[in-house]
């Protein structure tokens, strides 16, 4: 394993201890509740870094900028213009997750109960985006509010997508649900081919999947805007809230993917604005369109609680 100097600053508040990694990719390290009944007295509710792998998918949780999940095709038309994108990480064909995860990013404490953390980019790795962002995590009662926000600088204009990908440990009995009207089926790549309000077996959201089965590496559409995953063993529910949901477009405009690996101790539920290589589906969908100066957010609030084990 590869050993890298990358240090952790720790927010403690309300019963919580957050851990962000700004020279690595502006990656979360770990999101920890007190619990006296854990080693440690401790519990994670996102996969916690082991403070030496550089590799990004190894943390807890990292922001997708200025796109999220994958561009096809060498890169994406806009307004008659070809910009080439080239592959961003090993094994992947394609370019992937945007390029912020790739760069350090400058950490700032604006409040007792907050940490943010902010990148200026500029072409970085040939793609055409100059923008900057913004990552803010708020330490509340019951939970974290997290905020990722993307602003265009360069002249011309050009579709911008946010994401954050964190990874939850998974037990026997963890389930993930969600409202969702549809879901892309895709090839190997992974690459949406079929859009379906057909789920198949173990698919359903609606009616909640467990984190355990075969592969799923795809994209849900009509999201409602919430989420829930239990931790029976734990009697612990962590439930995500969109509050922007309305203002942003409702069910229409949301978007969420599940990455639900065969083997290993997490998966993915990953809110995002856009779904798998959107740039080269029929509208684009949910890609926005940003001039320069102009700017656009995602917001999730994370709460967590009891689960009534009965």
């Amino acid at each position: 394993m590869s050993e890298t100097t990358h240090p952790i600053t720790w927010l403690s508040h309300a019963g919580q201890h957050l851990g962000l990694v700004p020279s690595l990719g502006g990656s979360v390290a770990a999101w920890q509740i007190d619990a006296p009944e854990q080693p440690g007295g401790r519990l994670d509710l996102w996969r916690p870094w082991d403070g030496a792998t550089p590799d990004l998918y190894q943390l807890a949780s990292f922001a997708m900028v200025p796109w999220s999940n994958r561009i096809s095709g060498g890169g994406f038309t806009h307004a008659g213009q070809f910009h080439p994108m080239q592959p961003n990480r090993v094994g992947e064909p394609y370019p992937i997750h945007g390029d912020g995860w790739l760069q350090p990013w400058v950490l700032s404490q604006p409040a007792p109960d907050t940490l943010q953390m902010q990148l200026r980019s500029e072409r970085f790795g040939g793609n055409p985006y100059d923008y900057e962002s913004v990552q803010t995590f708020c330490l509340v009662e019951g939970g974290l509010d997290q905020h990722v926000l993307v602003r265009h600088l360069g002249a011309e204009p050009l579709p911008y997508g946010i994401g954050v990908h964190p990874w939850f440990p998974r037990t026997p009995g963890t389930r993930i649900s969600a409202p969702v009207q549809a879901v892309w089926l895709c090839g190997n790549d992974p690459l949406p081919t079929e859009h379906t309000r057909q789920f198949p077996e173990g698919w359903d959201l609606n009616a909640g999947v467990s984190a355990h089965g075969t592969l799923i590496d795809n994209g849900y559409t009509g999201w409602g805007g919430t989420a829930q995953i239990d931790w029976p063993e734990h009697g612990l529910r962590l439930t995500a809230r969109m509050p922007d949901f309305g203002a942003d477009g409702g069910a229409g405009q949301h978007f969420c993917l599940i990455y639900r690996p065969p083997q290993g101790p997490a998966f993915c539920f990953e809110p995002i604005t856009q779904p798998i290589d959107a740039f080269h589906l029929a509208g684009q969908p949910g890609l926005r369109v940003l001039a320069q100066g102009e700017s656009f957010a995602l917001n999730v609030q994370w709460r967590y609680g009891r689960l009534a084990v009965g």
